[in-house]
């Protein structure tokens, strides 16, 4: 346990909270396609393609943490999985707000050209995708580093006048 600590550069308990939160994140979310792709066979093969899903979903991970180590300024080793939870929460939930929306607004593929429902429903979740960007960043105590994240992305949306 004390070589995993020094590895993320945990240095207070409570910090592995988020080790742990980021692995039953990462089974869970295996689990969710291991199921969407498999649900009409056996539990015990959906388990097992899950299992396999988890191993490379963390070997991806960490890969991705290795590659952005050095690009994002963050103080310790177990801060990129706090933001990669953070990403992860935002990109979830722009999508479970933008839908209810979207229906709200009277917009249905039924009523509308599939392409243009497509591009208003995108449109409307990258709204809310910057917003709770910043949120989730504030909630679990990343907002310094989403707050720069976030303007840097504005200022290539061509938004540069909004960021001050």
């Amino acid at each position: 346990m004390e070589k995993f600590k020094q590895n993320w550069q945990i240095t207070k308990n409570w910090q592995l909270v988020f080790p742990i939160a980021g692995i039953i994140i990462l089974f869970y979310s295996a689990y969710k396609l291991a199921n969407a792709f498999l649900k009409d066979y056996n539990i015990a093969i959906v388990y097992s393609v899950s299992l396999l899903l988890s191993f490379l979903l963390l070997k991806l991970c960490l890969a991705l943490f290795k590659k952005l180590e050095g690009k994002w300024i963050l103080k310790h080793r177990w801060e990129m999985i706090r933001v990669f939870m953070v990403f992860a929460f935002t990109g979830s939930s722009s999508v479970f707000i933008g839908r209810p929306i979207i229906k709200w607004l009277g917009v249905t593929q039924d009523n509308l050209y599939p392409l243009f429902y497509w591009i208003i429903y995108i449109l409307l979740c990258m709204l809310f995708y910057q917003i709770l960007l910043v949120c989730f960043g504030w909630l679990l105590g990343q907002f310094e580093f989403f707050w720069n994240f976030e303007k840097k992305m504005l200022k290539r949306f061509g938004l540069k006048r909004f960021i001050d």
